[in-house]
């Protein structure tokens, strides 16, 4: 059964055709490497191919652990001395660290110290024809300091004031943000991104290379592609009918299949978790992420507690989410 599409909030300004474009300001830290073997060093320790990666390209990466448990979201600014990772959802202090125990006195590369930054999101925008290719970055004309990333993106050391351009730009609330991130099924830390979930769960298969051989986590990731091991998705949701407090709808509560009935064998069928939620309008509309068991993707609805009083969750898919290979793991090479 497919999953039902319905219409994400449709009072949110963002959804409107005549909204304004608008900005998104997504706080950063910056890890510096240099060293002839920075690629190389980072193609084995996260999720993307990078080590043929050349001077001006930036890809999207996963930090993980050796059994694909997610430590962070990353970018990777690659230029001629080295690169910067961008650690946009994760504890930078921990990918440091984890990638300085792993940092050999052979491996010819340097850890920099870690330093705050900010990526500017720009929403309803059509694409500058002016700005660099998907994929590849340049540096942004002087006075300014920083890297426009593709058509909407743009990376700031922290401090670095906007360029006119997105100056102009009226910034989102950090309510609008966060509504805005939902829809689009965004993870983040602690939320989403941690060491309970892996990359397939959260719709971050693009981030994620099955072909370029051994990696920290490679094994696991391609297992799960070979078998169709991933047991659980992420989805949005919306509660048009939530109690009057909101009870029941926090971060951390069981989703229940069929309002939590016994199924065959008088056993209640647990369908996922919610993982992030937020109240609209005064408490009279609630939103979210959750995470979903393989077997209710396709109930449409599920229910935030047991019994038949339990509010009921309308799922859908969001707008980002990458659906898991299935098959493709079998081509990884063996570690």
């Amino acid at each position: 059964m497919a999953v039902p599409v319905f219409a994400w909030d449709p009072t949110c300004p963002l959804g409107s055709p005549q909204a304004q474009p608008r900005r998104c300001d997504w706080p950063v830290s910056l890890l510096r490497l240099d060293g002839p073997d920075v690629l190389r060093f980072l193609h084995g320790q996260t999720s993307q191919a990078l080590e043929q990666a050349q001077a001006g390209q930036w890809l999207s990466t996963c930090c993980i652990t050796p059994t694909a448990r997610l430590r962070a979201l990353a970018e990777v600014v690659v230029d001629g001395e080295g690169a910067t990772l961008v650690i946009r959802a994760g504890e930078g202090e921990a990918v440091r660290t984890a990638l300085d125990r792993v940092l050999f006195p052979a491996d010819a590369v340097r850890l920099g110290p870690l330093a705050a930054g900010l990526l500017v999101e720009t929403i309803g925008i059509e694409s500058d024809p002016q700005a660099p290719a998907a994929g590849r970055w340049a540096p942004l004309a002087a006075p300014d300091r920083g890297w426009r990333l593709g058509s909407h993106l743009t990376l700031l050391p922290a401090g670095q004031p906007l360029p006119a351009a997105l100056a102009e730009l009226k910034p989102l609330s950090p309510q609008e943000q966060d509504h805005w991130r939902l829809g689009q099924g965004l993870p983040v830390a602690p939320n989403e991104v941690n060491e309970d979930s892996n990359p397939f769960e959260l719709g971050l298969a693009d981030r994620v290379s099955l072909s370029k051989g051994c990696y920290v986590g490679q094994e696991t990731l391609a297992k799960l592609a070979t078998y169709d091991g991933v047991k659980r998705q992420l989805r949005r949701w919306i509660c048009l009918e939530p109690p009057a407090d909101g009870a029941g709808l926090a971060a951390g509560t069981t989703l229940w299949a069929e309002g939590g009935e016994p199924q065959p064998g008088g056993t209640p069928q647990r369908a996922g978790v919610i993982t992030s939620s937020l109240s609209l309008e005064g408490g009279r509309l609630w939103i979210g992420l959750a995470l979903v068991r393989r077997q209710a993707l396709g109930a449409g609805r599920l229910s935030a507690g047991e019994g038949s009083g339990a509010p009921w969750l309308e799922i859908s898919l969001p707008e980002r989410f990458v659906a898991p290979p299935v098959g493709a793991g079998s081509a990884a090479s063996s570690p």
